[in-house]
């Protein structure tokens, strides 16, 4: 992690296998908050690469809890989050009109962390159970055309970066992630 660091403080690229290094050492909680924080601004302001997006979502897709719905094709839907103007969820809407409409649809999201609110945060209004086991999401995608994989139950390992991006409170890299890792 401290030649990552190093690395990216001299604004040069990770390779992807440097990446996916990295992010597994943050999944498995490995990495301090001062690091994940250090890798996460200091990717923000080098900006990320091909090969960084790619090795990190590599590592993330290691440490996903899978769902498997017999119904296919599945639409995955999620947003990026932090879209800096505070608007209303469009993601969330956007998954519930499609599943309305007759599409299978698998929703991922988390609360809001650099946004006003997350697709979790809508759905619990709406009443949803949000952590549900991988059998249930799916039997519910299958039967009922939604189902919603909530972050911290989907990719548990998200959860040694989640107080850092919380207070953070601004877009990182795991906004991108989150689309590509699902």
């Amino acid at each position: 992690m401290a030649t990552a660091l190093a690395t990216i403080a001299d604004g040069r690229d990770l390779t992807r296998a440097e990446a996916r290094g990295v992010m597994t050492v943050v999944m498995e909680g490995e990495a301090t908050a001062a690091q994940i924080g250090g890798l996460l601004v200091g990717l923000r302001t080098k900006g990320e690469t091909v090969d960084e997006i790619t090795g990190f979502a590599e590592a993330m897709r290691e440490h996903v809890v899978p769902v498997h719905p017999t119904r296919s094709p599945v639409v995955d839907v999620v947003g990026t989050g932090g879209d800096g103007a505070h608007t209303f969820n469009i993601s969330t809407a956007a998954a519930l009109v499609a599943a309305a409409a007759g599409a299978a649809v698998a929703k991922h999201g988390n609360r809001a962390a650099s946004s006003a609110c997350g697709s979790a945060d809508v759905l619990e209004e709406l009443g949803l159970e949000l952590e549900l086991p991988p059998e249930r999401i799916a039997q519910s995608i299958d039967e009922h055309g939604f189902g919603f994989m909530f972050a911290r139950a989907h990719h548990p390992a998200m959860r040694h970066a989640a107080p850092v991006r919380q207070e953070l409170g601004t877009r990182t890299v795991f906004n991108v992630l989150g689309p590509l890792a699902n």
